[in-house]
Parts: structure tokens; C-alpha cells; sequence
């Protein structure tokens, strides 16, 4: 049972040390309505010989000097309620819970945070509003498991302004601390404010660069990440990696615990996944597991990759969710014979082709044929017949200069996932380095009924195209 009253010595030394209670004999209080302030402050400054000379022999040259003792008289009822390792401390039967005087050891520097931790056991207040005081009481409040105090501090430095020195500050807290679901809604915020700040990670690439671990991975965790394509993620990790990890089997060893799993292996293009199992960088168990089921769910048919994708987005990987890539992903079929061919499906969210309004185009990821790099892109265009505005898709080749090359093409889509896809717009072009080839109105249709709620082209939100390309004879 607790006692009503107790005496707290806090001891301060100017190492941290290890929370001790000393045992100590002392009469209870008589008054129970005692004032529980200090009523004792007793600041011993040390010499350098003093340690040599004390009678006390438990005292040697490892021992830190103690530099203030301050004795507390406090409610053990109200902290013992309050933290588990004052519950403990008064009430599990050891001896110093029999005892009305205890004393806990700490750093000198953890004084002023342990002084308002003990005043929030009381009051459920806090006199400090700046951050790295908030931050201090935050460390005293989680060593001695006062959660209610956590999640005050950790509210109150969410509610303060947040900067990229802060939130990585937040990020890199101790485990322990990290671990506490009080301190969760804090680290969220910290990872959403960075992730924002940072999301078109091309254009801060240097000061991305300079981030550690922790901001680097709340960045590329992120769904929102403005990104060429996913290859060009994969590429960066690499390069940070590289840079922060020049030990080979250091930076095998993040890749596989920590940032490839940053990486949405899915929506890389089968080019690059194959120079991830040829990566040395790469535990090679680790990448060919991931490559696997990137080529597994390439091989899927798009209803079961959106039902994977949204299994996948309650949980922590994301991996198979799709990011807002400035090149969309493909699913591209090669074929040999009897001529080379390549058949492409690119797929757009009603979302991404209304931000196409009025001028706007969207382009996929490079797919090649016959050793030439070709893209989609699709357009809103103004028709040159009828003066409104309509969409457009075209091919385009990506190799620039004297390269020529001639194809056979078709354009189709689809308006429901189960039917057949219908040819919209066919033809054959020589390509010239750098030129591109399409057609500027491919549905017949206005703009405004091209993206109507009840327009036949968009399935569950989506546009199917397909694209054929045949190298000509």
C-alpha cells in the first residue's frame, strides 16, 4: 500500500548516472496535510580531492561527484497513479516502499525537466513552452513512464511551428521513445511535414541528399512523392546510399532492413528490374524476392492489381499503391515473331486526365522496340475543326537526331474491364529523331463529354487505352 507522504531526495551529479533509491530509516509524517514543496536544498560543490579524501569508501575515483541534493516532501498516491516506476518505486513490497525517504540519482542536467515533470504529476501542467525544453521534460517524462506527460509534450510540440531541424529531431528520438503510442501522433507529423516539403524530391535533391536515414526514408514512404517514374526512386536510393554507406556490407544491410522497402518494385520498368538482380549493392536473395512479385503483379489483369493495391494501402508498405509519376507506368507484350511487335496498355484516373484541362499532357514510361526507347502521351488539345477542346493521344519516339524508323500502329480502348478493346485511330509513320505521331481528338467527342460523370470511357474511375506497334517489313 502506498504511503500518503514520502520524502524525494534528488541528487544531482554532473555524469548521468543509473536511478538508484537509497535505503534510508526514517520516521512517517506526522502531518498528513503537509505542504508538499521543498523543504530542503542542500548544494555540495566538490574539490577534486574530496572523492580521494571522503570516509565513505563506496566512494572512488569512478564515482561522479554529487553536486546538489534537493529533498522533495510529495504524495506518493499521486505519482504512484500517475507512473509505473513510482508504483513500483512505494508499493511492490521492497524494502524502500516500507520507507518514507527515497532518493533518485540523476545528471544535473535532467534536473530542471524533472522538476516540471513532478510538477505535472500534480497540476497537469507544464510552466515550459519552448521545444527543446518540451523535448527535455519529454525524455523524463518517458524514463520514468509518465505517459500522460508524453502525450502532453508531444501535443503541445506538435502545436508549435515545424521545421526540417524539428521534425527530424522528433524522428530520431530514442527507440523507446519512438515505440510509445503517445509520442505516435508527434513522428506522424514529423514524417507528413517533411514528406511535403520534400515531395518533389528533384528539385531538392541536394538537400535531400543531406538527410539521414530516418527524413530520407519519411520522404520516399511517401504516396504524394512527385518522381519521374519509380525507376528514378530506385536511383536515388542507390546514390544515397552510396554516399552515406561506402562500406559494402553497412549499406546491403540498410537497403534490405530499411530503404528497399522504400522502393515500389511493381512500378519499375522490367529494364531496370533487371539491373536490380544484377546490383551488387543488393543482398541477391533480397532483390530476386522482390523482383518476383514485381513481375508477378505486372502480369496481373488491372482489376486484380487495383485489388491488391488496395489491400496494400491500409498497410505500412505501400507497395503495391501507385505514386503520381510525371511518367506513368506501362504494361507493355513483346512479341518476335512473325515481325517484332510490342503491345502497350496504359491506364489513366478520371483525376489525372481532368488536371489535363485546358492544355495540359501526361506521358508514360519509355518502352522500347526493336532497340528504340518510345512513349504515350496524352494530351487536351483544342480541335482544329470544331474549336473546342477534346483528347488527344500520340506516340512519340525517344531517341533524337538522324535515327529513322518506321512502324505500324493502332490506338485502342475500352470501356469496361471484361470487353474487347476497340481500335480508335490506326496508321504508320517513319519516325525522325524527336518527332512524334497521334491523333488530336481520338474519341469524336467534346472535352466536357469526354469527362463526364456518365461518360463510356472511364470504368471504376479509369481510361483503358492500348497502343500496338509493329516494326514494318
Amino acid at each position: 500500500m502506498c504511503h500518503s507522504f514520502a520524502a524525494l531526495d534528488i541528487t544531482a551529479c554532473p555524469e548521468e548516472q543509473v536511478i538508484s533509491c537509497n535505503q534510508i530509516d526514517t520516521e512517517d509524517v506526522e502531518n498528513e496535510n503537509q505542504d508538499e514543496s521543498v523543504v530542503a536544498m542542500i548544494e555540495e560543490p566538490h574539490s577534486g580531492d574530496e572523492a580521494t579524501n571522503a570516509d565513505d569508501s563506496s566512494w572512488n575515483f569512478d564515482s561522479p561527484r554529487i553536486i546538489k541534493v534537493e529533498t522533495l516532501h510529495i504524495s506518493s498516491p499521486i505519482l504512484a497513479a500517475k507512473s509505473p516506476f513510482f508504483y513500483k518505486l512505494f508499493s511492490n513490497g521492497m524494502r524502500e516502499s516500507e520507507q518514507r525517504q527515497v532518493t533518485l540519482r540523476i545528471n544535473a542536467s535532467e534536473e530542471a525537466a524533472l522538476m516540471e515533470l513532478l510538477n505535472f504529476m500534480y497540476s497537469n501542467k507544464l510552466t515550459t513552452n519552448t521545444a527543446p525544453a518540451l523535448l527535455d521534460v519529454l525524455m523524463a517524462a518517458d524514463k520514468f513512464e509518465v505517459a500522460s506527460c508524453m502525450r502532453y509534450c508531444s501535443r503541445q510540440l506538435r502545436n508549435l511551428p515545424m521545421t526540417p531541424e524539428s521534425a527530424l529531431l522528433y524522428l530520431e528520438l530514442p527507440s523507446s521513445i519512438l515505440m510509445a503510442e503517445a509520442v505516435k501522433p508527434l513522428t506522424d507529423a514529423a514524417e507528413q511535414f517533411l514528406a511535403a516539403r520534400y515531395k518533389d524530391i528533384t528539385k531538392f535533391q541536394e538537400e535531400v541528399m543531406k538527410l539521414p536515414l530516418a527524413g530520407v526514408e519519411a520522404i520516399l514512404f511517401s504516396d504524394d512523392l512527385q518522381i519521374a517514374s519509380e525507376d528514378a526512386v530506385y536511383d536515388f536510393v542507390l546514390k544515397w546510399t552510396r554516399t552515406h554507406y561506402p562500406q559494402l556490407e553497412e549499406r546491403r544491410e540498410i537497403l534490405s532492413s530499411r530503404l528497399g522497402r522504400c522502393i515500389r518494385f511493381p512500378f519499375m520498368s522490367c529494364r531496370k528490374l533487371r539491373k536490380v538482380l544484377a546490383c551488387n549493392d543488393f543482398d541477391h536473395e533480397f532483390a530476386s524476392k522482390l523482383v518476383l512479385e514485381a513481375l508477378f503483379y505486372k502480369a496481373e489483369a488491372p482489376h486484380r492489381q487495383r485489388s491488391q493495391a488496395a489491400e496494400d494501402s491500409s498497410s505500412t508498405s505501400h507497395r503495391f499503391v501507385e505514386r503520381a509519376y510525371k511518367y506513368r507506368p506501362v504494361k507493355v507484350v513483346d512479341f518476335g515473331l512473325p515481325r517484332q511487335q510490342c503491345v502497350v496498355y496504359l491506364d489513366l484516373k478520371r483525376e489525372e486526365c481532368a488536371n489535363l484541362f485546358p492544355s495540359g499532357r501526361v506521358y508514360s514510361q519509355a518502352f522500347h522496340l526493336g532497340g528504340q526507347g518510345f512513349f504515350l502521351s496524352a494530351h487536351c488539345n483544342m480541335d482544329q475543326q470544331s474549336s473546342f477542346h477534346c483528347f488527344g493521344l500520340f506516340l512519340g519516339m525517344q531517341e533524337k537526331g538522324s535515327v529513322t524508323f518506321a512502324v505500324d500502329y493502332e490506338f485502342a480502348a475500352r470501356t469496361k474491364p471484361g470487353e474487347e478493346y476497340v481500335s480508335k485511330y490506326k496508321g504508320n509513320y517513319t519516325f525522325t529523331g524527336g518527332k512524334a505521331v497521334g491523333y488530336r481528338n481520338l474519341f469524336a467527342i467534346p472535352w466536357t463529354s469526354f469527362i463526364a460523370e456518365d461518360s463510356p470511357y472511364f470504368t471504376n474511375g479509369m481510361l483503358h487505352l492500348r497502343a500496338e506497334l509493329t516494326i514494318k517489313s
